[in-house]
């Protein structure tokens, strides 16, 4: 016994285990005790009770490599809970693999596995990899310690996600070379923005390595081909993980290692000296601590200071950066002046910023990302998601730029924007003008999808005016340089109104295709005599529709009043209304969620003209319905938060694929309003985005603009914000006010189109505040 006993004190990193099982693996009757092993197939690992060097007394259940390098420990069960003694036994059942003392029913560790298993077997596999299965299952594995992994990364192990399940794959150092238990460093894929892997100690960013950029991740050098592994960074719907392999069966072995003193380290087995060389080092300076040099500063090995300030940047607290104390990032000299000729400053050679804070396509090219990027007031930087072959994808990042460093030719292009005036005398940059939005079809005819309510943006009706066609109306047209057209003209051009040239009815009448005697395609507005809408109204639409030459929207060519017609003429748009878009189950899918982001940019930039608070009162309620406010519906008030409530309510219809009158859902008789709403206060709004909108857009920009949309159809109009201010908090990134309950959030009875106060039994949520919602 005393003889044991030293050997056992005298092991420089394992017992002395006397009894291996000839098979690989454990079946139901089976146990191992202390002093047992099963090794695998092929003889390269091997599992059973060790105990670390320096700390002799505890035991734990655990892999090592066999064949080579024997000791080597790869994984461990009961890292957190060692059995001082040697009674330790490992069972299998079919809730798992079971660690105890004495064979007794409590367990020290079993494995994490929910399910249970007919006819359970344990099997140790070549791989390293520990798997319980059922016996007559060779592929389908119930549990494997692959899955859950310590501080060393083999060929073939996943680091990363299982989207669909939640699997987390990540690793966490020993506390010391003497204990297994969990360290202070964890290293592990961060899902948000572009998944990247970050290296963690405790609560705090320790490395970054940069995102996979193709071939190789961007913080990291190039490195020449070699015969020894290949590595691999997946991004699907399902799963996002870094992998490496072996490239064949001659290979050295290869593995990584997390030290507990948080570094990231590959070895390779050395067959002539039979030990393990250090290949490759992730942290070998102080550049590569995360946010060396604070947002918006590049660190740099080679310089002295190691830190500096972009282009156009300068520190922070410069009494700081004089002491080597660079923390506080850099700010710039000058701010951004989105849609006032902002460019690109090229950085050659970098490590890419942090992409928490970063939106990503893969199929994008880097003009359309840069297009994407100076279109959005957000966007601060863009780059490609990969390097190869002249490179592809599109990477845009929001708000300060952290964690980056110069690697001279092995880093990235990163293009950063400037304000136009701190690029004017600088030759590094590359400016471009704002390009011209490629939406103007699909926009175009927005105003014929709301009916006229566009008419009252401008001005409030005009009490008592004639509702006959006076030579003043006449002139009231020209002083907008609009061209008068001759009914003869129109008529001929539509082929008389045949109804082979309709396009389609609207709440005041019907549109007509026509075509000009010079061959101008045109789009007629023919307004029915009983539609409601008189002389005032027709003025009105002018007027509005004069003043409002927006570049995304239809362009009013001119008017006709004879023959007692009220003839609006449009420029003619073959690419149908928004609608049409938006609302069909096919052609839905051709508006992602940047498009549609432009969408509500543009159009509510053209809303913004001509801005009145005045209220005025009407007595003839005219407008489409589900877009008109409750003081216009109800009272026949109108101002231009009235004009707001249209506008937020198309924000929800564009983001949802949805029609707010007519919206049905099984739960409830809530408008589109008021599921929304609903939603909003559940923290729910994953469930009523559109699944087009869902897979290309960054999940909090989304929300950010419902939100928005919130706010603009709340019950009051003193409550909504005017239209200068919605396009701010749509063109920003400042905190949000919280909305009240929108006007008709009520549940429908005899009237769907706009509700009813006195009828309607009115759907009530708890009094809640809610700043965020975030993904589920």
């Amino acid at each position: 016994m005393k003889g044991t006993a030293i050997i056992m004190l005298c092991s420089c990193l394992l017992s002395i285990l006397m009894f291996s099982y000839a098979a690989d693996t454990i079946t139901a009757n089976q146990t191992i005790s202390d002093g047992q092993t099963i090794v695998s197939a092929g003889g390269e690992f091997e599992m059973g009770f060790f105990s670390p060097k320096g700390n002799p007394m505890n035991r734990y259940f655990g892999i090592w490599y066999k064949k080579i390098s024997t000791g080597s420990v790869v994984w461990v069960a009961n890292r957190e809970s060692p059995i001082v003694n040697t009674s330790g036994v490992v069972r299998v059942s079919s809730r798992g693999i079971v660690v105890s003392v004495n064979q007794s029913t409590v367990s020290i560790w079993m494995s994490n596995f929910s399910g249970s298993v007919k006819n359970p077997v344990a099997q140790l596999l070549d791989t390293g990899n520990l798997v319980l299965r059922d016996e007559n299952e060779q592929q389908n594995f119930a549990w494997q310690s692959f899955d859950h992994l310590v501080d060393i990364f083999l060929p073939g192990m996943k680091f990363g996600y299982d989207l669909v399940t939640g699997l987390d794959r990540y690793f966490s150092s020993w506390k010391s070379d003497d204990d297994p238990s969990p360290g202070n460093f964890i290293h592990r894929l961060d899902k948000n923005g572009f998944p990247q892997l970050i290296l963690w100690k405790d609560s705090n960013a320790w490395y970054r390595a940069g995102p996979w950029v193709g071939s190789r991740f961007s913080g990291t050098p190039v490195l020449k081909p070699n015969g020894i592994y290949t590595p691999r960074f997946v991004i699907t719907e399902t799963e996002a993980y870094y992998v490496f392999y072996r490239v064949n069966s001659e290979s050295p072995y290869t593995r990584l290692t997390l030290t507990p003193g948080g570094v990231s380290r590959r070895f390779i087995w050395n067959r002539e000296k039979h030990d393990w060389t250090p290949y490759l080092t992730s942290q070998v300076s102080d550049c590569d601590r995360y946010g060396m040099c604070g947002t918006n500063g590049v660190c740099n090995v080679n310089k002295t200071p190691r830190c500096e300030c972009m282009d156009g940047f300068d520190p922070k607290k410069p009494e700081d950066w004089a002491e080597a104390d660079w923390s506080s990032g850099c700010s710039r000299n000058v701010q951004l002046e989105c849609g006032n000729g902002d460019g690109f400053l090229k950085y050659a050679g970098v490590k890419l910023p942090d992409t928490r804070w970063s939106w990503y396509n893969m199929s994008m090219g880097l003009a359309e990302c840069e297009i994407k990027c100076l279109k959005d007031c957000n966007c601060t930087a863009y780059s490609n998601t990969d390097i190869r072959n002249g490179g592809s994808g599109c990477l845009l990042w929001f708000g300060g730029l952290n964690d980056m460093r110069g690697y001279s030719d092995d880093g990235q292009n990163l293009y950063v924007k400037m304000p136009a005036s701190e690029l004017k005398d600088n030759n590094k940059f590359r400016v471009k003008k704002h390009l011209q939005l490629i939406l103007v079809p699909v926009l175009a005819t927005l105003t014929l999808m709301i009916g006229s309510f566009l008419l009252y943006a401008y001005k409030a009706r005009r009490p008592n005016r004639a509702e006959k066609v006076r030579v003043q109306d006449v002139e009231e047209v020209e002083d907008f340089d609009l061209p008068s057209f001759s009914f003869m003209q129109i008529a001929n051009a539509t082929d008389n109104f045949s109804n082979n040239k309709q396009l389609g009815k609207g709440g005041f009448g019907t549109v007509y295709k026509g075509i000009l005697e010079e061959g101008q395609e045109i789009a007629v507005k023919r307004l029915s005599k009983d539609s409601g809408q008189g002389v005032d109204e027709f003025m009105n639409e002018v007027s509005c529709i004069a003043k409002l030459q927006h570049r995304n929207l239809v362009r009013l060519l001119g008017c006709c009043i004879e023959e007692g017609e009220r003839l609006l003429i449009y420029e003619y748009l073959p690419n149908k209304s928004l609608d049409f878009y938006i609302f069909d189950e096919k052609m839905c899918q051709s508006l992602n969620w940047p498009k549609r982001y432009d969408i509500i940019i543009d159009f509510g930039l053209a809303r913004t003209f001509g801005e009145s608070e005045t209220q005025a009162r009407t007595t003839r309620v005219v407008g489409t319905h589900g877009y008109m406010s409750p003081e216009y519906a109800i009272d026949g008030m109108f101002s231009v938060k009235s004009d707001v409530y249209s506008f937020g309510v198309s924000v929800l219809e564009i983001i949802t694929g949805k029609r707010n009158r007519g919206f049905d859902h099984p739960d409830h008789n809530l408008n589109l309003i008021g599921h929304v709403w609903k939603q909003y206060h559940e923290c729910n709004l994953l469930e009523v985005v559109d699944s087009v909108v869902l897979e290309s857009s960054n999940h909090h920009e989304v929300f950010r603009v419902i939100q928005i949309g919130l706010l603009c159809v709340q019950e009051y109009p003193e409550d909504r914000p005017n239209m200068s201010l919605t396009i701010m908090m749509l063109t920003s990134d400042d905190a949000l006010p919280i909305p009240k309950q929108p006007g008709f959030f009520s549940e429908r009875r005899n009237h769907p189109q706009i509700g009813s106060r006195s009828s309607d039994k009115a759907f009530t949520l708890n009094t809640i505040s809610v700043s965020s919602c975030a993904p589920r």
